[in-house]
């Protein structure tokens, strides 16, 4: 058995969970989230919490266990609580600004960068150089976090660029002064 996929789902107040047509339909106070799945995954409801089980013990429905289970928990999470990822943008005169669906940086290149907010993501820019990218959708946050982050990786030397809050930059000692 799947050590992920046999832990139940705990089903919060107020998340409505439906599957209907291989298609996991899961409503919240914060939106409306859908995600298809294999037939040979099943999803038992019992009293506040969803049990996954398997049809088969071959190698993909094995994998496909384990991945539902956690796709649900995501979805149940997201409509419930939400999730959110803060990007650190370190450098002189580096910033960042949301004008209406846009993320306006300054990092060092000649011009601006202009990178469009997709919908259902909601992002906040802070004087102090945090970005905070959050939204329902744990893929769709985790994505444009990535995109917003390789516009400018941080470097190792000086520890310029943009990295995730709780990531840390290994950093290089550089050349030394030949006497």
């Amino acid at each position: 058995m799947s050590r992920i996929g046999k832990i139940p789902v705990k089903i919060p107040q107020g998340v409505k969970v439906s599957f209907q047509n291989e298609v996991i339909t899961v409503e919240g106070p914060k939106g409306k989230l859908t995600q298809k799945y294999h037939p040979v995954i099943r999803f038992e409801p019992s009293d506040g919490e969803i049990i996954v089980s398997r049809a088969n013990e071959e190698k993909q429905t094995r994998a496909f266990h384990g991945l539902y289970r956690n796709l649900l928990n995501n979805m149940v999470t997201g409509v419930s609580s939400g999730f959110t990822k803060v990007l650190v943008i370190t450098g002189v005169g580096y910033r960042a600004e949301v004008q209406g669906k846009l993320l306006v940086m300054n990092l060092g290149y000649s011009t601006d960068i202009f990178v469009g907010i997709p919908d259902g993501l909601t992002v906040t820019a802070e004087a102090s150089g945090k970005v905070a990218v959050s939204g329902i959708d744990k893929q769709q946050v985790g994505e444009f976090a990535a995109q917003v982050r390789k516009l400018r990786p941080p470097e190792p030397y000086k520890g310029k660029g943009i990295r995730y809050e709780d990531e840390q930059i290994r950093r290089k000692v550089g050349k030394s002064g030949v006497k």
